[in-house]
């Protein structure tokens, strides 16, 4: 294990609790576009993550300049995230959103790692996957039982291929962020340069479509917690986090924003989720424990004897 890797995983945990904040604070802004809040929490966020970091970002500007090939690639795959990931919540509904956007990003993430780094994968990280996707399955469907429907949204197909989309970009700027940490940029240059980027990319989006944050302070404060908690602090969390475990590590740990925000429904909101659903919170639970806990897994191959994990 790299040095700091529980410290690491704590930081991604902490990323993926107030995440999984964001639908409950998006519903109580129901006027305001799902563009207009993806643009404003990453866009805003992302800015102010540049910011922070302006010092060291100058400071590593030649090395920024010869990782510039990955520093575009993140900032447009930032961009690109939030307009995707809440498009298939709005489209598909808000669990289904979640759940393939968040669900395919670590599958997305690893075979990136597969291609682009000839990364392999362990046996442990396979079965902590598999878990955590069928407890996100099962919390997808009882979600939408308890509103006596399979499935939410209006546009079902488009709004799963906008979160594959989402979960690709998700898992491409972790990785193109990681990447450049390994090159020798401090985490918190690194994620700045690639969210400020990104952030850039998405003013125009927000003063489009940003128009209804000003029609009432509601949503006025909607815009600033999901600017300066969820999108800020949180991936500044996460980029800490990202210097210390692996692209493909951190979005299955990722896996428990759909648990927080399912229960943030039934707590806030007062939807009610059924005993299915609650066998999928557990799942994505006993996912983590398998691939972050230090639980000694051998399997032996027949043949060799070796071990395989």
């Amino acid at each position: 294990m790299a040095p700091g890797y529980g410290w690491g995983v704590a930081a991604i945990l902490f990323s993926a609790i107030v995440w999984g904040t964001t639908g409950t604070a998006a519903s109580f802004a129901p006027d305001v576009s799902a563009a207009a809040i993806g643009a404003a929490a990453m866009g805003v966020g992302g800015i102010a993550q540049a910011l922070v970091a302006a010092p060291g970002i100058v400071r590593s500007r030649k090395a920024l300049w010869d990782q510039r090939l990955l520093l575009l690639s993140g900032a447009l795959a930032v961009a690109i995230y939030p307009l995707a990931f809440y498009g298939a919540m709005r489209l598909a509904g808000v669990t289904v959103g979640t759940v393939i956007t968040i669900g395919s990003a670590p599958l997305l993430s690893a075979v990136i790692e597969f291609l682009l780094d000839r990364a392999g994968l362990s046996v442990r990280w396979a079965i902590g996957a598999l878990v955590g996707l069928v407890g996100m399955v099962l919390i997808c469907v009882a979600e939408n039982l308890s509103h006596g429907e399979v499935i939410g949204g209006d546009s079902v197909p488009l709004g799963v291929l906008l979160g594959l989309i989402g979960g690709l970009t998700y898992a491409l700027y972790s990785w193109t962020a990681r990447k450049m940490m390994l090159g020798g940029t401090r985490s918190s240059v690194a994620m700045g340069a690639t969210f400020g980027l990104g952030g850039l990319f998405l003013l125009p989006v927000l003063l489009v479509t940003g128009g209804p944050f000003l029609a009432s302070w509601t949503n006025a404060a909607v815009g600033v917690y999901m600017a300066s908690v969820p999108m800020f602090l949180g991936y500044l969390c996460f980029g800490y986090g990202l210097a210390r475990v692996t692209a493909s590590m951190a979005t299955v740990i990722t896996l428990l924003e759909p648990v927080v925000a399912a229960m943030l429904a039934v707590i806030v909101v007062g939807e009610r989720l059924p005993g299915l659903g609650w066998v999928g919170v557990a799942m994505v639970v006993g996912c983590l424990v398998i691939i972050t806990v230090p639980i000694p897994i051998r399997l032996t191959s027949r043949a060799t004897g070796r071990g395989l994990v």
